[in-house]
């Protein structure tokens, strides 16, 4: 399983590449904003020099699909690593999937995003889409169970050895990132905070704690003999 970052900060990201914890970023407008990413082209020529060769998602920010393919083709040129976030359906409902399938037959790597279902999921997969991006924590909201979802997904990709593979975003708990990767999610993105959250744990510290003390105590034993024998 590998991890994405939900970030467009490259100080962030850059903190968590020295701990080898980072295989890949996603990024959307709402993300960009966020971290004071206001020209796009730079900041993901930016992104793609600090990752590569680590895939970045950058994502199309028109509702007009024939716009979205243009958008998508200029993208791909910015940098080798770009991978073209499309998606699923447009903001009316209409399928963009046609814009999956043409940039995929020119052979750009396409994230189609969005997807809350078992069928978007399926259908972008069959569009040519390289990752489907499943947003958890909004299929939760929805009533729907993210952990079976996923798992059908990954279960259908597996029978047909599918290529495509499964993001799972929309990341809210801790609990969702455990829920995801033991679902069968092959890539989780997470937002950057969630790590050192994920890393931590009280007993943890009590226990290095403890190890300090007698180690702290193993040096004074040892020089106090040291000074007897003197």
């Amino acid at each position: 399983m590998q991890i994405f970052l939900d970030s467009a900060n490259c100080r962030e990201i850059a903190r968590w590449l020295a701990h080898g914890l980072v295989d890949g970023v996603t990024t959307n407008p709402s993300i960009c904003l966020r971290d004071g990413v206001y020209d796009l082209e730079e900041g993901t020529r930016a992104l793609c020099r600090l990752l590569d060769p680590r895939p970045v998602s950058v994502e199309v920010t028109s509702n007009d699909p024939e716009q979205m393919l243009r958008q998508g083709r200029a993208m791909a040129r910015w940098a080798p690593n770009v991978v073209v976030k499309v998606p699923v359906i447009n903001q009316d409902g209409l399928s963009c999937l046609d814009v999956v399938h043409r940039l995929a037959q020119e052979g750009i790597a396409v994230n189609c995003t969005a997807i809350l279902s078992f069928n978007q999921a399926l259908l972008a997969a069959k569009a040519g889409a390289s990752y489907v991006s499943l947003f958890a924590g909004r299929i939760a909201d929805e009533g729907g169970n993210p952990s079976e979802v996923i798992g059908n997904v990954r279960g259908w990709l597996d029978r047909w050895a599918h290529p495509a593979r499964i993001i799972v975003g929309s990341i809210r708990t801790v609990l969702d990132v455990q829920m995801a990767a033991l679902a069968g999610a092959h890539i989780i993105t997470i937002p950057p905070p969630f790590l050192p959250r994920l890393v931590d744990h009280k007993y943890s510290r009590e226990t290095v704690r403890g190890f300090n003390a007698d180690a702290e105590r193993a040096l004074a034993e040892l020089a106090a003999r040291t000074a007897d024998r003197s």
